[in-house]
């Protein structure tokens, strides 16, 4: 049988939602979750999960405020997306079409 489907090519795995965009996502799902908690939860790194919460940060995506023990994280849904041919969305258009709003 000949499939109109590309083979899957394992050696190069991908996905069209990048790891910034899985994170930021976790974070609006669960404001006070952990960078442990979110490598149990999205399987990456630690430390690639804190490098892309200060990338978010510093972007003005997400602000951290301290509470007790832990971190409330709260996200800017009107922030604009970076890419140049997004940069008319916001975080808020993005995370409702992937069902996190």
């Amino acid at each position: 049988m000949i499939s109109s489907f590309p083979e899957k090519d394992v050696s190069r795995p991908w996905t069209f939602v990048t790891n910034h965009a899985v994170v930021l996502s976790c974070l609006a799902q669960h404001p006070r979750i952990t960078a442990h908690e979110m490598v149990l939860e999205i399987d990456i790194s630690e430390r690639a999960i804190r490098r892309i919460i200060a990338d978010l940060e510093e972007a003005g995506y997400i602000t951290k405020e301290k509470e007790g023990r832990r971190v409330r994280y709260r996200v800017n849904y009107q922030s604009n997306l970076r890419h140049i041919t997004q940069r008319d969305k916001v975080i808020g258009d993005l995370l409702k079409v992937l069902g996190y709003k």
